[in-house]
């Protein structure tokens, strides 16, 4: 019956729109438009299924070849056209000359008295996000708390398709709102512990787009208040974990991605045990596997994900036993940034100090670690024994001063930098 009422809406909606509103593949209007590198904007869904899919390597507006791949091919929000089409969706869907205030108050109502949610809920998300006044007003009428009742309903029957849509789009509402220790949401969330277990829930059975919305909420919680994790990893733990990895894991860059990867480095900020279980959910090695083609931000962050579990001596042995682990790290030192060179050489630290077994030297030898040990340190200029030495340096001088002399026997050991290794020895 839900889909029945929204695809009335959408049908009175969809009969007369703009040309330029509408998606070149499916002919429906675009909800979530992007441009492609040859200039023609497509709705999301439509271009990701032709090019991932069914595997296709044209525009299929200009058949003109696309190049398809993480650093190749980029799909580009077309933000000014999606305000334009909410902007018209609005005006179109108001039967009479009501305002927006009062139609906020009456979706609301709708909301809080109908089975039939999901239109008014996406209609509220539309009105919100494009008006501030809107958002003032929704939070005047108790929109807040009326949203919040809506996702926490996926408690009380997850298996039922209508509530789990409805909660999604209850969390797109929600998701448009700031988040900090003095807002109206977060006072719901410390107070309700129960709307974090739907969030987990959506983020862990939801669709893409019900899934973004429970992770930039996260994202907003994690970054901008002081929230307790200790009873998310309590309740959850690797269930949480688990689907925010698969989403770091997308193949294709998103911000759904982007925004896990926040999430995680947040959570595992808070805790050592919020660190064990996600070394439990297997971050380690899924990180590892990634790293060799993540691009600058994804790989800075998940180095940093990667120096957290570090700090745990089960992050330690599970980096070690990968059997690119030592590798992976090593090859983003001096090649990526300075923020990602600085925490590679910390993770080595760790390593060679709590794993100082004779595998894992000779392995940091064969990998190349050691020469970029002593690069660091050429690059640093000067004696060892000088002034001014940065907290980077200090970290390449303890793992040559621990293993040096094994290394300097080694056949492998580049002979031009054995001067650096002489000045660590003697200082």
């Amino acid at each position: 019956m839900e889909r029945f009422a929204d695809t009335n809406l959408r049908s009175s909606m969809d009969s007369d729109f703009p040309p330029l509103f509408r998606c070149p593949i499916s002919m429906e209007l675009m909800e979530d438009p992007v441009t492609i590198s040859t200039g023609v904007t497509y709705e999301r869904k439509s271009i990701e299924k032709w090019l991932f899919t069914y595997n296709k390597r044209t525009c299929p507006a200009t058949m003109q070849t696309v190049a398809v791949g993480e650093n190749d091919f980029v799909m580009t929000p077309n933000l000014t056209l999606k305000r334009v089409i909410l902007a018209w969706k609005i005006n179109e869907s108001s039967s009479s000359p009501a305002t927006a205030i009062d139609q906020v108050q009456s979706l609301l109502a709708t909301v809080e008295s109908s089975p039939f949610k999901v239109s008014s809920l996406r209609k509220l998300r539309s009105m919100i996000e494009m008006r501030d006044e809107v958002k003032s007003e929704f939070i005047r009428l108790n929109g807040i708390g009326i949203v919040v009742n809506v996702v926490v309903q996926i408690l009380i029957d997850c298996s039922d398709f209508s509530t789990l849509e409805a909660c999604e789009e209850a969390l797109g509402v929600l998701s448009q709102f700031p988040i900090s220790n003095e807002d109206k949401l977060f006072d719901e969330m410390s107070k309700r512990e129960e709307l974090m277990k739907s969030v987990a829930i959506v983020l862990q059975r939801g669709s893409a787009e019900g899934r973004f919305y429970a992770v930039k909420i996260l994202r907003n919680i994690a970054k901008n208040t002081n929230y307790n994790w200790g009873f998310v990893m309590e309740e959850q733990g690797i269930d949480l974990f688990k689907p925010l990895l698969e989403l770091v894991s997308d193949e294709f860059p998103t911000k759904s991605s982007s925004c896990a990867l926040d999430v995680m480095i947040e959570i595992l900020a808070s805790s050592k045990r919020s660190r064990v279980k996600a070394i439990e959910a297997g971050a380690v090695w899924i990180l590892i596997e990634l790293l060799p083609e993540s691009s600058r931000s994804k790989c800075e962050r998940m180095l940093q994900i990667l120096q957290s579990l570090c700090e745990c001596a089960e992050g330690r042995l599970a980096l070690v036993e990968h059997g690119m682990g030592i590798a992976a790290v090593t090859k983003k030192i001096l090649n990526v940034s300075n923020v990602a060179t600085k925490i590679g050489v910390k993770i080595l630290l760790w390593i060679s100090s709590f794993h100082p077994k004779e595998r894992v030297v000779e392995e940091m030898m064969a990998c190349g670690a050691v020469k970029k040990l002593l690069m660091i340190l050429h690059m640093a200029g000067g004696g060892v024994g000088g002034g001014g030495r940065s907290s980077t340096k200090e970290k390449v001088i303890k793992i040559l001063k621990m293993h040096g002399s094994s290394w300097r026997r080694s056949p492998c050991f580049p002979c031009e930098l054995k001067y650096y290794l002489k000045l660590v020895n003697d200082d």
